[in-house]
């Protein structure tokens, strides 16, 4: 399995009641409508909690802020995800992506990587 790990910062002027609503209740359901054309076997939103906790973590260790939470995509293989991304659906489903993220992600402000899962226990 290959895995997109999205870590995501809400823009300044939406408020986070409004883009936890907006990420769940319709970029959530618009990304379920693109799963085919991209071909996602999975996709997880992790929505960050625990205001106070995190602001002592980040203090404590002298870390960057937080994100306002992470997404994560998963493919059967990097070579699925590289086909599916280049494909004609696949590339029109990522524009409907990106046009919805405009309305609630800083996307300047944010990082996405792949990974590889390493479970230690």
């Amino acid at each position: 399995m290959l895995r997109l790990v999205f870590c995501i910062r809400k823009l300044s002027d939406v408020d986070e009641a409004a883009f936890r609503r907006h990420w769940r209740e319709t970029h959530a359901p618009i990304v379920q409508g693109l799963s085919d054309a991209l071909r996602l076997r999975r996709y997880v939103q992790s929505h960050t909690s625990h205001k106070e906790f995190n602001d002592a973590l980040v203090e404590g260790r002298g870390m960057a802020a937080t994100y306002d939470g992470i997404a994560e995509v998963w493919w059967d293989s990097l070579k699925t995800a590289v086909e599916a991304m280049n494909s004609p659906a696949g590339q029109e489903a990522n524009k409907w992506l990106i046009q919805d993220e405009g309305r609630f992600v800083d996307l300047s402000r944010c990082t996405a990587f792949i990974t590889e899962e390493h479970v230690i226990f």
